[in-house]
């Protein structure tokens, strides 16, 4: 979504939170940070940080990855506005697979997430 927006010249704060705090500091995996390099985009530098409710405050959409991450960032919301704010990343409500026990995944889940960006991208401009 980063570079998506740099491009374009949008001017957009892009941020990325996990909803527990198993990986708060760490660089993502490094099959994810590989695949991401394949495409041109550098997420070495990234380190994760938990959603926070202050989020709903600092951003106007908040996506959410799967049925999950949904259930977790609306149960932090303060109010109905909060909870508007909270989409999932794919249409239809739609889980974006897990690659984490699967290597062959991160290929697939990589272009599945970039197509998703490009029409957030297309739709918000």
């Amino acid at each position: 979504m980063r570079q998506l927006v740099n491009a374009k010249g949008l001017g957009w704060e892009i941020d990325s939170a996990g909803t527990g705090n198993w990986h708060v500091g760490h660089s993502p995996d490094h099959r994810s940070v590989k695949e991401a390099k394949r495409h041109g985009v550098d997420i070495s530098g990234l380190r994760g940080r938990q959603f926070q409710a202050t989020d709903f405050d600092a951003f106007d959409l908040i996506y959410v990855m799967d049925k999950s991450n949904y259930t977790d960032v609306v149960r932090k919301a303060r109010n109905e506005a909060d909870k508007a704010k909270v989409h999932f990343l794919l249409p239809e409500q739609q889980d974006v697979p897990d690659p984490w026990f699967d290597d062959a995944l991160f290929a697939p889940v990589y272009k599945m997430i970039y197509a998703a960006c490009e029409q957030i991208v297309d739709q918000q401009q």
